[in-house]
C-alpha cells in the first residue's frame, strides 16, 4: 500500500550526539507514511545517539544535492553544533529552505537553522530553552509551544512535544507533496 508521501524523499541531519528520539521517531514516522530518508552528515562514520543509539549518515552533506530532496529535518540533541559548523550542510539547508521546500526543526535543530540563516526577524520560533536566546537575538520571536507551522517550517520544541511536531511536520509534508 502506498502512503500518503511515497515517492518523496526527505533528509535528516544527523551526527555524534543526535538525540535519538528525534531522530528515530522522524525517520520512522516518515517511512510509515512511504517517504525515502536518508541520513545526511558531515562524515559517514557511526555515531552515536544522545541517550546510545547507533546511527550513520547515509551520504555527506557535501554530496548531497538539494534538487535531490523534497525537504529535511533538523533533530536536536547536541549534534546541531557539530553540525552548524559545517558549510555543506548549512548550505543544504539554506537552498531548501529558499526553494520553498519544507524544514522541520526540533529542540536545538534551531541553532542549525540560525547559522543557514533562515531564522527571520520577527518570525515565531521555538525549540529548547537552551537556544531560546539564541533564537532571539537572530531575531526571531520566541513561542513556547509544543509545536507550530510559520510557512514551510515546522518547529517543535523538546521530545516530550514529538507527537505534536510530528503531526504539523507530516501534514506540512503531504500538504506540500500535493502541490508539487
Amino acid at each position: 500500500m502506498a502512503g500518503r508521501l511515497s515517492g518523496r524523499r526527505y533528509a535528516v541531519l544527523v551526527a555524534d550526539g543526535v538525540e535519538d528520539l528525534e531522530y528515530w521517531v522522524t525517520v520512522m514516522r516518515l517511512q510509515e507514511e512511504g517517504a525515502e530518508v536518508v541520513a545526511v552528515g558531515s562524515d559517514t562514520d557511526g555515531h552515536r545517539g544522545k541517550n546510545g543509539l547507533a546511527v550513520r549518515a547515509a551520504l555527506l552533506a557535501e554530496d548531497a544535492d538539494p534538487a535531490d530532496f523534497d525537504g529535511v529535518v533538523l533533530p536536536g540533541g547536541w549534534a546541531p553544533d557539530k553540525l552548524r559548523r559545517d558549510p555543506a550542510v548549512l548550505g543544504l539547508v539554506r537552498a531548501l529552505h529558499e526553494r520553498g521546500a519544507p524544514v522541520g526543526i526540533i529542540c536545538h535543530g534551531g541553532s542549525i537553522a540560525i547559522s543557514a540563516g533562515i531564522v527571520e526577524a520577527g518570525r515565531p520560533a521555538t525549540g529548547s530553552l537552551g537556544i531560546r536566546d539564541d533564537l532571539v537575538n537572530a531575531g526571531a520571536r520566541w513561542v513556547d509551544e509544543a509545536a507550530f507551522r510559520d510557512g514551510t517550517i515546522v518547529w517543535g520544541r523538546v521530545v516530550a512535544d514529538i507527537p505534536a511536531f510530528e503531526r504539523e511536520l507530516v501534514a506540512l509534508l503531504v500538504e506540500h507533496a500535493s502541490r508539487s
